[in-house]
């Protein structure tokens, strides 16, 4: 099998690393079956897109939204590399699947409004799919009303004309959309149980998510959520294109 390509962009190895070791598990993938690109660390190099059966792109501490005048050096460069990469996978309509950052990415990419008009707090939020997403193959054994973990800071106000909405909730209007046939954004992390949410929670305390006294409230109320139906997403992405 070609190896998955996970394009990371977080800086604290740990998260980096939980993040690669959860798209690996709920992937059910082998350690030399997805390959992984620190690019906050690293420039993008080519990719022969032909040597991936896909690409997965985790969460960021990039905002998108922001002026110009307030990003790093290391954001604009990432920002540009994915335009570039983006055009390519778009035009293949190539396998895609990007969790929160995805929707940053692909959104904006093709034309989507990304703004701070709906953050969510680190919880685990009500998920409903719509009448496309309950048809849609990659949320296959996914019910119409599930709970998935959030948090973030920006969102997708308005879809690009061409896109699919496939879920929402309640306090975020677009919660995952589609691309062409093959490329998807999720603003819920599909990725994360609640050990990983956890450790994600430690390491960003002082991000500005929550107040860092309210770290063991946050826990708390994320505890004993089942969220496994949003992993069913990254298991059915891997099946339905690995070749």
């Amino acid at each position: 099998m070609r190896p998955f390509l996970l394009l990371s962009t977080r800086p604290e190895d740990a998260a980096a690393d939980g993040e690669l070791a959860a798209f690996r598990h709920f992937g059910g993938l082998g350690v030399n079956d997805i390959e992984r690109i620190r690019l906050e660390a690293v420039p993008l190099p080519h990719l022969h897109l032909e040597d991936y059966s896909g690409i997965i792109v985790g969460g960021s501490p990039f905002t998108t939204s922001v002026p110009v005048r307030y990003k790093s050096d290391s954001q604009l460069r990432v920002e540009a590399e994915f335009e570039g990469l983006l055009d390519r996978v778009v035009e293949q309509d190539y396998p895609f699947l990007g969790a929160c950052y995805g929707v940053g990415t692909l959104g904006r990419h093709q034309g989507g409004i990304v703004d701070l008009t709906f953050p969510e707090p680190i919880s685990a939020a009500h998920i409903e799919l719509t009448d496309d997403g309950v048809a849609d193959p990659l949320l296959a054994g996914v019910p119409q009303h599930f709970r998935a973990y959030v948090g973030h800071k920006e969102a997708c106000t308005r879809l690009p004309d061409h896109a699919v909405l496939l879920a929402t909730s309640p306090s975020c209007p677009v919660q995952m959309f589609r691309i062409g046939q093959n490329m998807y954004a999720t603003q819920f992390h599909p990725e994360l149980n609640y050990e990983w949410l956890c450790e994600r929670i430690d390491i960003y305390q002082d991000a500005g998510y929550f107040r860092p006294e309210e770290i063991d409230d946050v826990k708390a109320r994320t505890r004993d959520i089942d969220v496994s139906h949003a992993h069913l997403i990254i298991r059915n992405f891997v099946e339905r294109y690995a070749r």
